[in-house]
C-alpha cells in the first residue's frame, strides 16, 4: 500500500528541497597561497528547511460514514455528489485499511468544506467578482476538520459554513420542490445558491446589497428591510463589477470626477472643468455641483479600486423603465436623499430639513455616517418566493449565468481554500 502523501491534498505543504555544497580547505592548504587583500566575508546562504507536514488526521468509521452521508444528500446544496467521489470514500470504508481512509476522508472533507463556505465555482467562470469573502483559509480549514472528526460533529461543522441569509434557505426550499425534469429552474437555482456561497456568510449587522439584475438596492438591519429603492445599473458594454466596499458617508452636492473612459465625451464641453499640470496640461476633467452633474445631488462615500459608488442622477426619467443597464457602472440610486437621509438618521443630525439646507449652498458638504456600513453590489438572477416554492428570474443582462453553469455541472472545478 501506498503511503499517503498530503501533498496530494488541500492543504499540501511543499517540501523545498535544497542542497548546501561547501568547498572546505584542506588544514593549512591557505598557507600556501600568496597573501591577499582582506575580501569581505560573504555570509552562507540560509539552508531550506522543509517544514514538518501536517500530522494525519485519524478519521474513524463513524465520521467517514457521517462525511459519505452528507455527500448523498449534497444535492440539497445544488452541489453534484459525483464531485466528491463518494465511491472512493466507500471502497475505502470498505477496505478497512486505516491510511487509505485517511487519505481519502481528508481530502474529501477539505474539497466539500472548501464548496460549501466558498462556492464550487471558482476563478475565471466568476466574472467581474470581486468580494472578498474571508470565511475560510487554508490554516483554519485542517484544524477545523481535527475538530470534527474529534467530536463527531461533521455534519454540524458542515452546516456551519453554510449561508445564513434566509434567501439561501428559500431557494434550497424551491430546489427541493423543483422535479428533476425542469432541468432549466433547477440549474438557475443552484448557479444563484452557488453566488451566494461566494458572500462572506455574515454580512453584517446592518449593510446596503444592490441586487444588479433586478436593479435595486435595499438597506437591511437585523434581517429586516428598512429601504428599498429602484437602481439603474451599468450598460452592457460598461457592466457593473461586483464588489464589496464599505459606505462611510454621504456627500451632498459632488463633483463628479470623470473617468478617463468618459473624457472624450465630456472634452470641449460646457459645463465641465479642466484640472491641470504645472505645466498646464490637461490630466483630467471635473463636473462641478448643479442641475446637470450626472451624480445628481448626492453620491455615497465607498473608496474601491474600481471606482463604483451609488448616488443620484440628474436622468430620473429612466428609473421608470423596466429594464435600467444604462450607466457607465455606477449605480444610480432612486430617491437617493431620502436614502441619504435613511442612512444617516443615527446620527440625529440630518433630518430633511438639514438636509435641503446644505443642498441650497451648492456647496460640496460630505455628512459621515454614525457607523459605517458594508455594501455588497451583487448578482443574483432568481429569487426565491417562499411560500409559492417557485423563484422569480431576472434577465442575466451581462451573459453570467452560462459560464457559472458550465463549471457547476462539469469536473475538475473544485479548487480548495488557500491562506
Amino acid at each position: 500500500m501506498k503511503k499517503y502523501q498530503l501533498a496530494s491534498f488541500a492543504f499540501t505543504l511543499a517540501a523545498v528541497s535544497a542542497s548546501a555544497s561547501a568547498q572546505t580547505d584542506p588544514v593549512g592548504a591557505s598557507q600556501l597561497q600568496p597573501v591577499q587583500a582582506p575580501q569581505a566575508v560573504q555570509p552562507m546562504p540560509p539552508v531550506a528547511v522543509a517544514p514538518a507536514p501536517p500530522p494525519v488526521v485519524e478519521w474513524n468509521r463513524a465520521a467517514a460514514q457521517d462525511l459519505l452521508d452528507y455527500i448523498d444528500r449534497v444535492h440539497e446544496e445544488g452541489l453534484d455528489a459525483a464531485d466528491y467521489e463518494p465511491a472512493r470514500l466507500r471502497e475505502a470504508l470498505a477496505s478497512r485499511d486505516q491510511v487509505q481512509l485517511n487519505a481519502v476522508a481528508t481530502q474529501t472533507f477539505l474539497r466539500l468544506s472548501s464548496d460549501l463556505a466558498l462556492g464550487h465555482v471558482r476563478g475565471d467562470s466568476r466574472v467581474d467578482w470581486h468580494v472578498n469573502d474571508p470565511d475560510l483559509n487554508g490554516n483554519e480549514q485542517y484544524a477545523m476538520m481535527e475538530r470534527a472528526v474529534a467530536a463527531g460533529s461533521v455534519r454540524d461543522t458542515f452546516s456551519a459554513l453554510l449561508p445564513t441569509h434566509p434567501q439561501y434557505a428559500e431557494l434550497k426550499g424551491v430546489l427541493a420542490a423543483t422535479p428533476a425534469s425542469d432541468k432549466a429552474t433547477r440549474d438557475k437555482i443552484r448557479i444563484n445558491l452557488d453566488r451566494w456561497r461566494w458572500l462572506p456568510r455574515d454580512l453584517g449587522q446592518k449593510y446596503v446589497l444592490v441586487n444588479v439584475p433586478a436593479y435595486m438596492v435595499a438597506l437591511v438591519e437585523n434581517g429586516r428591510v428598512l429601504s428599498r429603492r429602484r437602481a439603474v445599473a451599468g450598460a452592457v458594454k460598461t457592466a457593473t463589477p461586483q464588489l464589496n466596499a464599505t459606505i462611510t458617508g454621504v456627500i451632498f452636492n459632488p463633483w463628479w470626477e470623470v473617468p478617463k473612459s468618459i473624457e472624450p465625451e465630456v472634452r470641449g464641453k460646457r459645463g465641465y472643468v479642466a484640472v491641470k499640470d504645472a505645466e498646464g496640461k490637461t490630466i483630467r476633467y471635473r463636473q462641478p455641483p448643479g442641475p446637470a452633474n450626472a451624480l445628481g445631488r448626492m453620491k455615497l462615500v465607498m473608496p474601491n479600486h474600481h471606482a463604483i459608488y451609488l448616488h443620484d442622477t440628474n436622468a430620473k426619467g429612466l428609473f421608470d423603465k423596466q429594464a435600467r443597464a444604462y450607466s457607465h457602472g455606477c449605480i444610480r440610486t432612486e430617491d437617493a436623499l431620502g436614502f441619504a437621509q435613511v442612512l444617516l438618521e443615527p446620527t440625529g443630525k440630518w433630518d430633511k430639513a438639514a438636509i435641503q439646507k446644505v443642498l441650497a449652498t451648492g456647496k460640496a458638504v460630505q455628512a459621515d455616517l454614525a457607523a459605517p456600513v458594508p455594501v455588497y453590489i451583487t448578482y443574483f438572477t432568481a429569487a426565491a418566493i417562499a411560500d409559492k416554492k417557485e423563484i422569480v428570474a431576472f434577465k442575466d443582462i451581462y451573459g453570467r449565468d452560462a459560464p457559472v453553469q458550465v463549471a457547476l455541472n462539469g469536473r475538475g472545478n473544485t479548487a480548495l481554500a488557500s491562506k
